[in-house]
């Protein structure tokens, strides 16, 4: 099979992760994968990088025209993110080859039900990462196909592993971490407010938050200020090695409002951290019902009950990070993930022949 990928995001987040590792799976399989993307994004530069033929474009315009010239030379597209899919349903009367979408928030999508109903429909499979990203889809009376993201283990590297917990000075600390980016969807404010009250029982505490500036980052820094936990909150921005941050840690927290998946929590949990996380989406999907401990988003009391639980039940918190663990392994592995895809791209094909 000869399959495009399709992704115009300019940054790094979990889809463009997930798009790549697609990539790589199909070509390993001995498909004919290839990325479209955005000239100068992150994700075009790794794949080029990874030997994968990236054709790039400056945006909708550049990708409408790349589609229309060399719609004959693919036996499948496939749309990795919402913009991408709104500008194929445009084209998609003049287009004769299948197109699949897969559908990775879990946010409220903007605009009429009609519109988001018919955008969707243009899509001859629709795919959600999890229940909840696929809750709105099916509210339309759409269907929807289940598969999963997938992750794989990260190994850190022992020397900067030294390194950080020379720079972070983490000897004798309890430190936990987070990766997200600082955008009210994820929520700092909440989890700045728990480790303030865990620093009252737990004065060595640490919380090193991973993630790059958003729109709540001077909201978060001068909370962090106002509430003196300076030596306590530190932000070290977007982490290329997230792997090297949770070997430094005891705990991984997620304090976000809605999360289609949360393949952050999956990689904690593939590094064998115990995980406290909001009560929502994806989350609950991986670690109910014994799995990980959750509370309701924006609670800042019960997620500082829930960590300091982790940090006094050691043993305990461990036996239900290594189930954590040998179910997002077998759940949430990238085989796994592109055996699904290679199966519905094959129905479909077989479909339009």
């Amino acid at each position: 099979m000869r399959i495009l990928q399709i992704n115009l995001e300019r940054g790094w987040r979990g889809g463009e992760r997930q798009t790549l590792l697609t990539l790589q799976g199909l070509r390993a399989a001995g498909h004919e994968a290839e990325l479209l993307a955005r000239s100068g994004g992150v994700l075009a530069d790794r794949a080029a990088a990874s030997g994968i033929p990236t054709h790039v474009c400056g945006g909708s315009l550049g990708m409408s025209r790349f589609l229309l010239s060399t719609c004959r030379g693919y036996d499948l597209w496939h749309a990795q993110t919402a913009q991408s899919m709104s500008i194929l349903a445009v084209w998609r009367p003049l287009l004769r080859i299948p197109v699949v979408f897969t559908r990775r928030t879990a946010f409220a999508p903007h605009g009429g039900d009609r519109r988001r109903r018919w955008k969707w429909s243009r899509a001859d499979a629709l795919v959600a990462i999890s229940q909840a990203a696929a809750h709105a889809p099916r509210d339309l009376g759409l269907a929807v196909q289940i598969i999963p993201s997938a992750v794989e283990p990260m190994a850190p590297d022992p020397a900067r592993v030294r390194s950080l917990q020379d720079a972070f000075s983490l000897s004798g600390r309890r430190v936990l971490t987070t990766a997200a980016a600082l955008t009210p969807e994820k929520d700092p404010l909440t989890l700045i407010e728990a480790v303030a009250r865990v620093r009252e029982s737990i004065p060595d505490v640490l919380c090193l938050h991973c993630g790059a500036d958003g729109s709540a980052a001077a909201a978060a820094r001068a909370r962090v200020a106002a509430l003196g936990l300076q030596d306590h909150y530190r932000f070290v921005g977007f982490q290329p090695h997230v792997a090297d941050f949770l070997a430094a840690a005891e705990l991984y927290v997620s304090s976000s409002q809605a999360e289609a998946l949360g393949t952050s929590v999956l990689d904690a949990c593939l590094a064998g951290l115990p995980v406290v996380a909001t009560d929502v989406g994806g989350h609950r999907e991986t670690l109910a019902p014994d799995r990980g401990l959750l509370v309701q988003p924006g609670d800042a009391v019960a997620l500082a009950h829930k960590i300091l639980w982790v940090l006094t039940h050691r043993d305990v918190a461990q036996a239900m990070a290594q189930r954590a663990r040998a179910h997002v392994a077998q759940a949430y592995s990238v085989p796994a993930m592109v055996a699904a895809y290679q199966d519905l791209y094959a129905a479909l094909i077989r479909a339009r022949r």
